[in-house]
């Protein structure tokens, strides 16, 4: 038998990378001894942000009419991690290819590895063919509208559950991503950012603030959305454009700085293992008809990552790490012993 490549035997030792950090689906709830309270009496009105919403909206593909609950479902997750303006063509093509869970769940791996492209966190693609395997095999080919179900299927946590329910079935559904916790964190809790990690007190604020119907309460869900992407920015708010200026808590309390900067850890990129990940996976999809590639090619292309995100002198085990743990996620395969690479 011959012996493993080093590789193969890094891949042996060590763990898989994560999806993606910190997604809306894979948020850690903290405990709290007490709810939040509301910082100031007056909470911000429905109407208003709806109103705004209606005259403002981004005309994205997934928002409009004749959109199945699938197509918000593939939407939601593609987003995750990943600017918009990044995911509409990606999603565009995607549906022209697969547009449902049938047809996405015998396609290659590798083609879908492919059409993923430069979302980043390819193991979604992955988990999004399981999706789709297990709605064909369950639910025969029909996506479940019943909260229960949508958690069951791979990949699917509560923030994923809760946008299907609440954009392609007009339901009542907690919808927390990033932007509304950021949004409500100011508006209500007169914080700059909300904390690293939902807690369960900030979930029961959002409930508080849920509207009571289900048409009023998707139409803000979306709308509140769309405020942070649009307005209520983390970096750059515009808050003379805000149609909750009047009762901002934040804003009425000279927009303080954010309590919580000292636990919150940045997502470096260059010279990191994800960018010498994403350099062997670019090479993969180069590849004519999912021929393999040279492990020294990829060693190469790994290389190219550059200098550690700490700083110094560049990780000499960086490019076979990032090649094991490709392996170890299912996004790489080899037929030869590690001698060389491709698409799975």
């Amino acid at each position: 038998m011959a012996a493993a490549s080093p590789v193969q035997a890094a891949a042996a030792t060590v763990s898989p990378v994560p999806a993606c950090p910190a997604s809306p689906d894979t948020i850690t709830a903290e405990p709290s001894a007490s709810p939040l309270p509301l910082a100031d009496p007056a909470e911000p009105s429905a109407q208003d942000v709806i109103a705004w919403y209606d005259a403002h909206a981004r005309d994205l593909p997934w928002r409009r009419p004749g959109t199945t609950p699938w197509e918000v479902l593939v939407s939601e997750v593609m987003s995750q991690q990943t600017p918009v303006a990044r995911v509409v063509p990606a999603w565009q093509e995607w549906m022209r290819r697969w547009p449902g869970p049938a047809e996405l769940s015998q396609a290659p791996t590798a083609e879908v590895l492919r059409v993923w492209g430069r979302l980043g966190y390819p193991r979604r693609a992955l988990r999004l063919i399981e999706c789709a395997r297990s709605v064909v095999e369950q639910h025969d080919g029909v996506l479940p509208d019943d909260l229960d179900a949508l958690l069951a299927l791979p990949g699917v946590g509560e923030y994923t559950a809760g946008a299907v329910l609440a954009f392609a079935h007009g339901r009542r559904a907690l919808v927390l991503d990033t932007n509304v916790r950021r949004v409500l964190a100011r508006a209500v809790g007169g914080q700059a950012l909300p904390a690293p990690s939902l807690n369960r007190a900030e979930r029961e604020r959002a409930l508080h603030l849920l509207p009571d119907d289900d048409a009023t309460a998707a139409h803000w869900s979306v709308s509140v959305m769309e405020l942070g992407a649009l307005v209520c920015t983390a970096r750059e708010p515009d808050c003379d454009a805000c149609p909750w200026r009047s009762d901002c808590a934040w804003l009425a309390a000279g927009r303080p700085a954010d309590v919580h900067a000292g636990r919150r850890r940045s997502q470096a990129w260059h010279g990191t293992d994800r960018q010498a990940r994403g350099l062997v996976m670019a090479r993969l999809r180069e590849a004519a008809d999912g021929q393999p590639v040279d492990a020294g090619e990829l060693v190469a292309c790994a290389a190219r990552a550059g200098l550690r995100s700490s700083g110094g002198a560049p990780d000499p085990d960086q490019p076979v790490r990032a090649l094991s743990t490709l392996l170890v996620d299912g996004l790489i395969t080899t037929d030869d012993d590690g001698a060389s690479y491709r698409l799975p």
